[in-house]
Formats: structure tokens, C-alpha cells, sequence
């Protein structure tokens, strides 16, 4: 009884216990329900006013971008309006001058037929006033008109006199002038030293056991030295002497400059050979570089550009008909600037077109252009004034001239090249070079005469006008043209004229 009684009393307390555990919870649920409300309700009034202010942030936005809209609208209505108005304005005024222009046309027509009707009335007068003239004067037309004819004649015979007399003055009046011109192209030839243009240089050696060495085992040595620097190498019984064979005068010296550095050094192998020539070209390239500056320097000349400093500087290594290019195109240089001098021009302008007149000759590719045009390229190429070019490339009459530096670069040109031991070149090969292009002009039917001018620059055909007509000239130049750039060897280039005339000849006796 007693035990029952104690679980009761447990079962009791744990009652008691859990319902006011329950009672508490409902009582703090309830509190934490109140606030959870309160906080949501601030939270949707936040919410609402986030969503009010966006709201008004979006209308005023829209509302600015109609405005805007509108506004442009409006410009535009506006823009169109006036164009509207314009063009009713043009409208307007095309439809007014169309009133004129028909008016001034039916204006027109009326005067034009009462100057007709005057014109008619005028020959009538005219010919009635002839008549009375020949009756009074008792000559005809045709005899007044001879008449007539007499006295202009003397008229214009005495008119002639007196204009042949203005003409003697003003010649006169040019006589100093012309006289200038005149001396200056006959310059005294200056004298220089002379060159002869060769194809092979020698390196001299010590002894002959040198020359065993530059073979090489098997010729190892001989092969890579031709085969870096281009050049045949000719080693043969000629004492002392080894044979360096080759058209490019660079090449050549690059070659003996490392043959005698090897020599020098006595180290002779493959490797160390092209060591040496790569280090001697790039030696050759400086010293081409200093020469073309050392030389603008000496003329005075400045502002040239880089490429063309080395071109200059190239010329040293070539030569024309035996004379040094270097040394052709200085003394161009200073007869050019003395000749623009004595005419009163830029002799700075003339010393540099006479520098530069012969680059198209040391070009580092080879195409097919004289070189007169293709230095007048190549100064275009590098920003010189129109003038210096034209210069350059009219020196061989290859370009029309426009300016007066051209005839002074192509007459220093021939002063220099003329002058006593500038060039050589063998006599009979030139005169036979000459004689087969006029034999070849002459093979062609209808050629009467051929002459090959100008150094054999140009070739004169003259044919018989009643054998070949205007049309076959043309055909036949372009033949001869095309014979000649086939069959022949020459330099430079050779213009073909073809001329055709008619004379007739008659004695008084």
C-alpha cells in the first residue's frame, strides 16, 4: 500500500510538472509569436517603402526619357517644318525662273526673227551698194578684191621687218645670258686621277708555300673561302700571286681583305674562314657606310636618308667604262653646284641631284629599269624633292625635264664622263657596236638610211615615204626594238625614231 501510494505521488509530481513546463512554453510561444508579428510588420512596411521608392525612382526616369523623346520629336517636327518651308521656297523659286526661261525664250524667238528680217534687208543694201560701187568705180569685185590683197601684202611686209627688228633686240637683249649658259657648259675638264674598271684583283703573297696552305687539304680551303665570298679564287704558276675573279668589285674586296687577315694569322680551316669573312663583311659594310658619310660631309650636303648615305657609299667599289662611280659623282657634284652658281640657281639643290644622279647603279637587287629610273625611284622612295628627282631620272633624256637642275645634271654629267682619261673603252668593239645597229635597221624593207647617235643611246631610221605608210612605222620601231633587246649586248637603254617624210625638190635656173 505504502508503494502504491509512492507511485502515485511520483506520477502526481510528474503531472504537475509537465503541466506547468506546458503552461510556461505556451506562454513564451505566444510572446515570440507577438514579437515574430511585430518584426514582419516592419519589415512589410520597409518593404513597402523600398517598393514605393523604387516605384517613384522608375516613374521619374520614364518620365525624363519621354520628355526626352519628346523633345526630339520636336526638334525634328521643327527640322522638317523648315525643310518643308525650303523646299516650298525652292519649289517656288524654280517655278519663277521657269517663267523667265519662257518668257526670255519667246523674247528670243522674236528677236530672232526680226534680226533675220534685218539680216535680209542688210544683204539686199550690201548688194545694191556693191553694184553702185563697181558702176562708179568701173572695177569689178573680183578686181577690187586683188587689189586689196596687194596692199595687205605690203602692209604685212613692213609689219614683218619691224617685228624681225624686235626680235633682233630682244636677242640681243638675251645675248649675256645665253652666253653664260654657253661658257659654263664648256667648263674646263678637270683632271683627276684615272681608273681602269678590271674584273680580277691580285693578292700578293710572300712565297709560294702560301698558296698550299689557301688549298687546303683536297681543296677544302679554297672551296669554303669561294663558297663565302662568292669569288673565284685562281691559284696558278704565277709567282707570288694569287687571282681573285669576280664582276662584283665588293665581293672582291671582302675576299682579299680576309685572305690576307687568314694569311696574316696563319690559322687557314674552314671555320675559321668563315669566321673571318663574316667579320670582314661587316667591316666592308662600316667602311661603305663612313665613306657615304665622310663624302656628304666633304659636299656639304645634309638631311639625306640612310639608305642613300650607303649608296654613296657603294659607288666607291664601282666603276663605268673604267671610272670610279665615287669619284664621277663628285666631280658632278661641284660642276653642277658651279653651273647653278653661274646661273643664278640653289647650287645646293644642283650639288646634291649631281651626288645622287648615278644611285641607280648600286642598287642592292638588279631589275629591269635604266638607272636613271630607277634612281629617280629610289630618291622618290626616299622623300627628295620632286625637282632632284626629275633631275636624276631626265640625265639620259629617259624622262621628260621640268625643272632647270636636269640640264645642268645631265651636262655636268657628259663634262665629267668626257673629260680626258675618265673612261675607256675598247675603240673597235664601240664602233662595231654601232655599226650593227645601223646594219641591222638597214635589214628591214624599206629603211633608205640608219644613223646611231648619241653614243649609240639612239638609232634614226629613215624610210621612203612610198613604201611604208604611218601605220608600219610603229610596227617596224617596235620590230627593231625587239631585234635589238634580243640579238644585241649594250648599256643602258637605245630609243628607236623611225622617220618618215615626203620632200620635193626643185632648181630655179
Amino acid at each position: 500500500m505504502q508503494w502504491i501510494l509512492y507511485v502515485g505521488l511520483f506520477v502526481l509530481g510528474g503531472l504537475l510538472t509537465w503541466i506547468g513546463t506546458r503552461f510556461v512554453f505556451n506562454a513564451h510561444y505566444r510572446n515570440r509569436i507577438k514579437e515574430a508579428e511585430a518584426e514582419s510588420e516592419v519589415i512589410k512596411k520597409n518593404k513597402m517603402l523600398e517598393v514605393k521608392e523604387k516605384f517613384l525612382s522608375l516613374k521619374a526616369d520614364l518620365e525624363k526619357q519621354v520628355n526626352q523623346r519628346n523633345a526630339k520629336i520636336q526638334a525634328t517636327e521643327s527640322k522638317l517644318k523648315q525643310r518643308e518651308m525650303q523646299l516650298n521656297q525652292r519649289n517656288d523659286e524654280i517655278q519663277r525662273k521657269k517663267n523667265e526661261l519662257t518668257s526670255l525664250r519667246d523674247n528670243l524667238d522674236s528677236q530672232k526673227e526680226m534680226l533675220e528680217k534685218r539680216q535680209a534687208e542688210l544683204d539686199k543694201i550690201h548688194k545694191q551698194a556693191v553694184e553702185k560701187l563697181e558702176i562708179l568705180s568701173g572695177l569689178s569685185a573680183d578686181e577690187a578684191k586683188e587689189r586689196l590683197v596687194e596692199s595687205l601684202k605690203e602692209e604685212a611686209k613692213t609689219q614683218a621687218a619691224s617685228y624681225i627688228n624686235e626680235i633682233m633686240d630682244d636677242a640681243k637683249m638675251q645675248a649675256n645670258k645665253e652666253a653664260k649658259r654657253i661658257v659654263v657648259q664648256t667648263i674646263q675638264r678637270v683632271a683627276t686621277e684615272t681608273a681602269i674598271e678590271n674584273a680580277v684583283t691580285v693578292f700578293h703573297i710572300d712565297s709560294d708555300e702560301i698558296k698550299g696552305r689557301i688549298i687546303g687539304r683536297e681543296g677544302r680551303n679554297i672551296r669554303a673561302l669561294e663558297a663565302a665570298t662568292g669569288i673565284e679564287i685562281i691559284v696558278d704558276d704565277t709567282p707570288e700571286a694569287i687571282v681573285l675573279s669576280g664582276f662584283d668589285p665588293v665581293r672582291r674586296e671582302i675576299a682579299r681583305l680576309a685572305l690576307h687577315q687568314l694569311v696574316t694569322d696563319g690559322r687557314i680551316h674552314p671555320a675559321r674562314i668563315e669566321e673571318v669573312v663574316t667579320k670582314v663583311r661587316k667591316q666592308v659594310e662600316e667602311e661603305i657606310l663612313e665613306t657615304g658619310k665622310r663624302t656628304t660631309i666633304d659636299l656639304g650636303i645634309h638631311g639625306l636618308h640612310p639608305e642613300l648615305i650607303r649608296m654613296i657609299g657603294r659607288m666607291k667599289y664601282r666603276s663605268s667604262y673604267g671610272q670610279n662611280l665615287l669619284q664621277h659623282a663628285r666631280e658632278t657634284a661641284n660642276l653642277c653646284a658651279t653651273m647653278a652658281s653661274e646661273l643664278g640657281l640653289n647650287p645646293k639643290k644642283a650639288r646634291r641631284a649631281g651626288l645622287l644622279h648615278d644611285i641607280g647603279k648600286v642598287p642592292d637587287d638588279e631589275p629591269e629599269l635604266p638607272h636613271a629610273l630607277l634612281g629617280m625611284k629610289l630618291a622618290e622612295k626616299y622623300k627628295e624633292k620632286p625637282e632632284i628627282c626629275n633631275a636624276i631620272g631626265a640625265h639620259h633624256d629617259e624622262c621628260e625635264m621640268t625643272s632647270l637642275l636636269a640640264p645642268i645634271v645631265q651636262v655636268c654629267d657628259a663634262i665629267s664622263g668626257a673629260r680626258p682619261g675618265a673612261r675607256r673603252e675598247i675603240v673597235e668593239a664601240y664602233i662595231k657596236r654601232l655599226n650593227d645597229l645601223e646594219q641591222m635597221a638597214m635589214s628591214y624593207p624599206g629603211v633608205l638610211k640608219t644613223y646611231a647617235i648619241q653614243a649609240g643611246r639612239e638609232l634614226r631610221v629613215i624610210v621612203g615615204a612610198d613604201k611604208i605608210d604611218d601605220k608600219d612605222t610603229e610596227r617596224l620601231s617596235n620590230d627593231i626594238a625587239k631585234k635589238i633587246q634580243d640579238e644585241m649586248t649594250y648599256p643602258g637603254q637605245v630609243k628607236i625614231t623611225v622617220i618618215r617624210e615626203t620632200r620635193a625638190v626643185s632648181y630655179a635656173k
